[in-house]
């Protein structure tokens, strides 16, 4: 039910984070609200570096992926944990400069940066561009040319993966928007293109498959593909990558049902298996990079809400609203993403009472889970969803004029406000 170790129940009979009782943050700092334990995010990035470490040619790099769940407060621990930083757009950029982070150990992703964000990375010093497209290769190359500077670059390619992952989150497909597929000849001639220019240095290539896999099978298969490549690279265009980057990370579990995925075991054996491929092709081992942020920071979060009302419809089903929703989880109106929700002030209750878990927005769609069991609902519950860390901060909104939650980090027993709840005010803060 608890699906994490960093979860428990205390005397009292409520849902503890990091050993402190989630009534008593609520009551501090209201509802919703986001929970972030900061030793479980440390923990999470050293699964990966600790494996990177033992397993992976000398070099080799975590990425935190940004996207995941990027505010300030994220980018000193995962800077204290060894870890570079993969960011999306100007904003996550400025974000993580913002908290101290180095430019240097940030890769600009992104299938369609302008020209203002090309600039802005250029100016402050990004160490690396993953390039998508050939108009951005065009571009990039003019706007680092008025530098007189050279630009380490990674091309994004799509390698013709289906991993089996819902397909709103799969992205190793020919037919994506990301990336340039190998499999029509396109990453070929990308490449024969971006070795012409002055103002770029390649240094291998980006691949991302899709996010919600927990074994090594697909990264494998991926491994496959991209040495193939670069063996065709070398032939065709003297270029050998001397650095591969694998994409994301692995999965997590929202409910019990769900896989746990063994990263260092998985990491292991993709090692094993990239080692075999570089002794089949002849090819020197290139530095390998991943960039998990699911797998950092989701489960070291849940989120916090207020019961509202209990309506039962006969003949039909039971809803219970919270003060939240799809403005700060939109997950389940995108993907109809299942969860583990808990009443975290009765938790040694017996949850008895089907219901569906309701938002408040002005949405049919507005769900946070269906047909689950609580005990009997009633207004001013504390309900807890689990795993929330990744893409519920980061996506976000303010639909309805419904202000965004508070966020707050737990570490060494304490709690301290990462980011303040908004304000009515900061609702018309930018209008005229």
């Amino acid at each position: 039910m608890l699906l994490y170790q960093h979860l428990g129940i205390n005397e009292e009979g409520h849902l503890t984070i990091d050993g402190l009782d989630t009534a008593e943050l609520a009551k501090e700092y209201g509802t919703p609200l986001y929970v972030l334990s900061e030793d479980r995010v440390r923990e999470n990035c050293r699964q990966y570096t600790e494996a990177f470490r033992k397993y992976f040619p000398e070099g080799s790099e975590v990425l935190y992926a940004g996207k995941a769940l990027c505010f300030k407060g994220i980018y000193p621990v995962i800077e204290s944990e060894g870890l570079s930083a993969d960011v999306v757009s100007a904003g996550e950029i400025y974000t993580a400069l913002s908290a101290g982070f180095p430019a240097s150990k940030l890769y600009f992703h992104g299938s369609n940066k302008t020209d203002e964000e090309i600039r802005f990375g250029l100016e402050n010093g990004v160490g690396t561009f993953v390039v998508d497209n050939f108009a951005e290769l065009e571009a990039l190359d003019l706007e680092a040319g008025k530098r007189g500077a050279v630009q380490d670059i990674l091309l994004r390619v799509t390698v013709g993966l289906d991993p089996h992952t819902l397909e709103a989150i799969n992205t190793g497909k020919v037919d994506s928007q990301f990336g340039t597929p190998i499999e029509t000849g396109a990453a070929m001639k990308i490449l024969q293109e971006a070795l012409t220019k002055k103002h770029l240095r390649v240094l291998g290539f980006h691949s991302h498959i899709g996010s919600q896999i927990f074994d090594c099978g697909p990264f494998c298969d991926q491994i496959d593909i991209l040495l193939d490549f670069a063996a065709k690279t070398r032939e065709k265009a003297g270029f050998t990558p001397s650095v591969l980057n694998l994409g994301g990370g692995f999965g997590v579990p929202y409910v019990a049902s769900d896989p746990k995925a063994d990263i260092a075991g998985n990491i292991e054996k993709i090692a094993a298996h990239l080692k075999a491929g570089l002794e089949k092709y002849g090819l020197p081992a290139p530095r390998i990079l991943m960039e998990p942020g699911r797998s950092i920071v989701a489960d070291a979060c849940l989120t916090l809400y207020t019961a509202g009302g209990l309506k039962t419809i006969e003949g039909y089903r039971s809803y219970v609203t919270v003060d939240g929703g799809m403005t700060d989880n939109p997950r389940y109106a995108l993907y109809k993403s299942a969860y583990t929700v808990l009443s975290a002030g009765r938790m040694r209750e017996d949850a008895d009472f089907e219901c569906t878990v309701a938002g408040r927005c002005c949405e049919s769609g507005d769900r946070i889970a269906e047909n689950i069991y609580l005990p009997k609902p009633e207004r001013g519950d504390l309900i807890a969803v689990l795993t929330t860390g990744a893409y519920n901060y980061s996506m976000a909104s303010n639909y309805n004029r419904i202000p965004r939650p508070a966020l707050v980090m737990l570490k060494d027993g304490k709690a301290r406000l990462a980011v303040r709840r908004e304000s009515f005010e900061d609702l018309i803060e930018r209008e005229n």
